[in-house]
C-alpha cells in the first residue's frame, strides 16, 4: 500500500506553514499556475516507462495541445487585462501583470521538456524501426518518391508569397504555420524575402518506402525546402526559418444580437483573426527576417520563443501509427451491459425493469445512441428533448433527433453556441435540425447550458411515461472512447418530471419551481453543495462519522473550498480527487488539516463528477448520500451555466458509484499523483517492477453492478461494500 491508495491509507499528518499561508489569500492556489502543474503531469506521462511508446508520444501531442489553447483562451485574456491596466487581484492575491510573469517562466520551461522528451522518444522510436528523417538522410529512390508525391499532392495547395511593397506581408491563421526565406536570384543576386504557409490540411509527415516493419517520416517543411526550385524558379535559399503563432481565441458577441446564429458565425471569423499571443520561431533565424516577422505580426521579445527542435509538438499525433499495436494500449473493446441482452437490446425495456448506470468508456456510449434511435423510430413515442453542448461533426445522436422530427415526433434540442471551440459544428447541427423540422433553441445569452439531459415521453398504455438520460459528460461518441463519465437512465416519475422543468427553463426563461430530486446552477446548486458541507461538519461535531469524497476535473471557487476548509476543522475526513486545477491547499495544519488531494491521469481521461457525503455513517455506507453532476467545483459552473447535481437514490446504483468507481479511484496507485501542501505534485516512489493498483484497469476488467442483470451480481468485485448494504 503506497500513500495513493486512499481507500487505506491514513490522513497524512499536516504541516505548519506561514499564518499568510492559511489565512490570507495564499490559501488559495493560483488557478493558471494549478493547471500548468497538470500539464505537467501530461507531460510527464510521456516519459512514464509504464505506458507503451507511441502512447507516450501521445501524451507529448496532447501536452502541446493543451498548451495551445491554454495561451489561445487564459494568457490571452490575461493580457488583455494588463493591456487595459486592470489590476484586479487573483483569489491568490496576484494581479494579471505577475501571474503573466509566471506562467511565462514556466510554460518556456515545459517548452524546453518537449523538445527533451521528443529527443529521448525519437531515439526509442529508431530503435523500433519508426524513423524521422531529415533532408541529408534521403536515398535517390527517396527523391524521387517525394517529387512525385509533391508535385501531385503538395505544390498544387501551395502559395508562395513574396514580401515587397506590392505584396504586403499576409495574414497567418490561428495556428498557422509558416516557412520564412530570404532567397536571392541567381541571375543578378537580388534578394528576395518570401513566405510559404504551410497548409493545415496536408499531413504534417509524409510516409517514405520503407523495408516490411519499418516506418520512415520526413517532416513537410523539409519537403518544401527540398522542392524551392519549383517554388521559386531561378531563386536560391540564403536562410530560412519556421514560425507558428497563436491568436487570441475568446469570442465576443453582442448582447443584444438579433440573430444568435449569425453572430456566433461572425464571431468565429474574428477569432480567426484574433491578436497574436505568442509566436514559436526557429532558434538561428536570419536576422532581418526575424525582426521583419515579429513587426509584421505586433509581437514583442516576450511573446516569442525561439525553438531548437520541432515546432509544431502537436502535430506529433500522426506519428501513433495504428499498424504498430506492439507500442500501443492493448486493444480494450467497451462492454454492452448484461441487462440489455436479458432484453434483446431494448432499452426501455431494461429501463423499466431498473435503473441502469453506465460507466463510459467502459461501458459502451453506443446505447447512449440507441436509446434515442429506438425513440426516432418507436411509434409510441411522441416527444423527445436533447441538450446537446459538445457533440461530433457528422454525430449519430443529431441524425437520430433528425429522423424522429421529420417522422413526426416533437423534437427539441437545446443546442448550446458557446461551447468553446466547437461553436462551428454546433452551428451546423442546428442548422441541420431545423432544416427536419425539429425545434431548436439555445439557451440563455449569459448562461452556457452545460447540463448533459435526455427525455423521451412514451405513450404505454393509457399512461405518458418519461424516460430521462443524465450524464456528467458530452454527447460525443468520438470523446466518449477516452473520457470516463457517467450516464444515467430511469424512468422514475419525479427525475421526469424535473427534467421536464428544466427543459422548461431553458426554452421559457421561467425558473423552474419545486424541483424533486435535482439541482441546477445557477439557482440551486451552489446552495445545494454548501448544506450538504454544513451537514456534514455538523454530523463531525456530534461526533458522529463524517467523510466526504469527491471526484471532479476543477475546483477553484473560493466559497466551495471555505465551505471544506470549514468542514475540515470541525473534523470531517475529505478526499479529494481533482485530475486538473485544484485552488485548494491540503494537508495545512489549522487550514486543511483532513483533507488530502490525488489528481489521476493515465490512459483514459477522468471526466465524471461525483461527490459522497457519509451522512453520518462515514463512508462507505448505505446511508450516505450520492451525487453525481455536470458541474465541476468551479465559479463558472455554479453561476454562469446551466448545470445539474443529481441525487442517486437507487441501492444498486449507489453501490456502484460508492463501492466500484469511487474505491477504484480512490484505491488508485498507478496513475496517481499526491498534492503537497506547498502546491507541488509527486508520485509516491515505487520500484519500476513493484505491482501498483490501476483504477483503469479495474474498470476494464470487471463488470459493473447495475449492469449484471441476470448474470447477478454476486461475482462482481467491489472493492468497497456499504455498511448495512442489503440486497441489490
Amino acid at each position: 500500500m503506497t500513500p495513493a491508495d486512499f481507500l487505506r491509507a491514513p490522513f497524512p499528518d499536516p504541516v505548519t506553514l506561514p499564518e499568510e499561508e492559511v489565512s490570507g489569500p495564499r490559501r488559495f492556489f493560483n488557478r493558471e499556475l494549478s493547471w500548468l502543474a497538470f500539464n505537467w503531469r501530461v507531460l510527464d506521462e510521456a516519459g512514464n516507462p509504464r505506458v507503451p511508446l507511441l502512447e507516450r508520444l501521445r501524451f507529448l501531442s496532447i501536452s502541446a495541445t493543451n498548451l495551445d489553447e491554454f495561451y489561445t483562451v487564459r494568457v490571452a485574456g490575461l493580457r488583455a487585462l494588463v493591456r487595459a491596466g486592470n489590476l484586479m487581484l487573483s483569489e491568490d492575491g496576484r494581479t494579471p501583470a505577475e501571474q503573466l510573469q509566471l506562467i511565462n517562466a514556466d510554460a518556456r520551461r515545459l517548452m524546453q521538456t518537449q523538445q527533451t522528451v521528443w529527443n529521448k522518444l525519437r531515439r526509442e522510436m529508431e530503435e523500433q524501426g519508426i524513423s524521422i528523417l531529415t533532408r541529408s538522410k534521403l536515398t535517390a529512390r527517396d527523391l524521387r518518391h517525394l517529387e512525385d508525391h509533391f508535385l501531385s499532392k503538395v505544390f498544387p495547395v501551395l502559395s508562395p508569397l513574396a514580401i515587397d511593397p506590392a505584396h504586403p506581408f499576409p495574414f497567418i491563421p490561428n495556428t498557422g504555420f509558416t516557412l520564412g526565406l530570404e532567397l536571392e536570384r541567381m541571375s543578378d543576386r537580388r534578394p528576395l524575402q518570401a513566405l510559404l504557409p504551410i497548409p493545415q490540411q496536408i499531413a504534417r509527415f509524409i510516409e517514405l518506402p520503407a523495408k516490411p516493419g519499418e516506418h520512415r517520416f520526413l517532416p513537410l517543411e523539409e519537403l518544401l525546402l527540398l522542392h524551392l526550385g519549383m517554388l521559386f524558379p531561378g531563386y536560391s535559399e540564403r536562410g530560412h526559418c519556421a514560425f507558428r503563432v497563436l491568436r487570441d481565441s475568446d469570442l465576443e458577441v453582442e448582447d443584444e444580437a438579433e440573430d444568435l446564429v449569425r453572430e456566433f458565425e461572425t464571431a468565429l471569423k474574428r477569432r480567426r483573426r484574433g491578436e497574436v499571443i505568442r509566436m514559436k520561431i526557429s532558434a538561428g533565424a536570419p536576422k532581418e527576417l526575424h525582426a521583419l516577422i515579429m513587426e509584421e505580426l505586433g509581437v514583442t521579445s516576450d511573446e516569442v520563443i525561439e525553438v531548437r527542435g520541432l515546432i509544431g509538438v502537436a502535430d506529433l499525433k500522426e506519428l501513433v501509427i495504428s499498424s504498430r499495436a506492439d507500442l500501443l494500449w492493448p486493444a480494450f473493446t467497451p462492454r454492452v451491459p448484461e441487462r440489455l441482452a436479458d432484453h434483446e437490446g431494448d432499452m426501455f425495456s431494461a429501463i423499466r425493469q431498473k435503473d441502469i448506470l453506465l460507466h463510459h468508456p467502459y461501458e459502451t456510449f453506443d446505447l447512449v445512441i440507441r436509446f434515442l434511435q429506438q425513440a426516432a423510430s418507436d411509434p409510441n413515442v411522441l416527444a423527445i428533448k436533447q441538450t446537446l453542448y459538445r457533440t461530433s461533426w457528422d454525430s449519430p445522436i443529431v441524425s437520430a433527433l433528425c429522423e424522429a422530427a421529420e417522422a413526426g415526433k416533437s423534437v427539441t434540442a437545446l443546442v448550446e453556441l458557446k461551447a468553446r471551440f466547437d461553436e462551428a459544428a454546433n452551428i451546423r447541427q442546428s442548422r441541420r435540425l431545423e432544416r427536419a423540422g425539429a425545434h431548436v433553441v439555445y439557451g440563455f445569452m449569459h448562461l452556457k447550458t452545460h447540463a448533459k439531459i435526455s427525455t423521451v415521453v412514451r405513450r404505454e398504455g393509457d399512461n405518458l411515461v418519461t424516460y430521462t438520460h443524465y450524464g456528467t459528460g458530452n454527447y460525443h461518441p468520438i470523446t466518449a472512447r477516452v473520457y470516463t463519465d457517467l450516464s444515467f437512465f430511469t424512468c422514475d416519475p419525479a427525475l421526469g418530471r424535473d427534467a421536464t422543468k428544466i427543459f422548461n427553463y431553458l426554452s421559457g426563461y421561467v425558473q423552474p419551481a419545486g424541483l424533486e430530486n435535482v439541482a441546477i446552477a445557477p439557482i440551486t446548486l451552489r446552495g445545494r453543495l454548501h448544506e450538504l458541507i454544513a451537514a456534514e461538519a455538523d454530523h463531525a461535531r456530534a461526533g458522529r462519522p463524517a467523510e466526504i469524497w469527491l471526484k471532479v476535473n476543477s475546483i477553484i471557487d473560493p466559497e466551495l473550498i471555505d465551505a471544506l476548509y470549514a468542514a475540515s476543522q470541525a473534523g470531517v475526513k475529505i478526499s479529494l480527487i481533482v485530475r486538473g486545477i485544484c485552488g485548494l491547499r491540503p494537508g495545512v495544519k489549522g487550514l486543511s488539516d483532513n483533507i488530502r488531494v490525488k489528481s489521476v491521469v493515465g490512459r483514459f481521461l477522468e471526466h465524471s463528477r461525483i461527490v459522497c457525503f457519509g451522512n453520518g455513517s462515514g463512508l462507505p455506507s448505505k446511508k450516505a448520500r450520492v451525487f453525481f453532476s455536470s458541474a465541476d467545483w468551479m465559479g463558472r459552473n455554479m453561476d454562469r451555466r446551466v448545470e445539474t447535481l443529481v441525487e442517486a437514490l437507487n441501492p444498486t446504483v449507489k453501490a456502484q458509484i460508492v463501492g466500484q468507481i469511487m474505491a477504484a479511484n480512490l484505491a488508485d496507485e498507478s496513475q496517481s499523483w499526491l498534492l503537497q501542501p506547498n502546491g507541488r505534485y509527486v508520485r509516491p516512489p515505487v520500484a519500476a517492477d513493484e505491482p501498483l493498483f490501476s483504477c483503469h484497469a479495474f474498470f476494464m476488467e470487471n463488470p459493473s453492478l447495475s449492469g449484471r442483470g441476470t448474470a447477478g451480481a454476486k461475482d462482481v468485485q467491489r472493492l468497497a461494500t456499504l455498511r448495512d448494504e442489503g440486497p441489490l
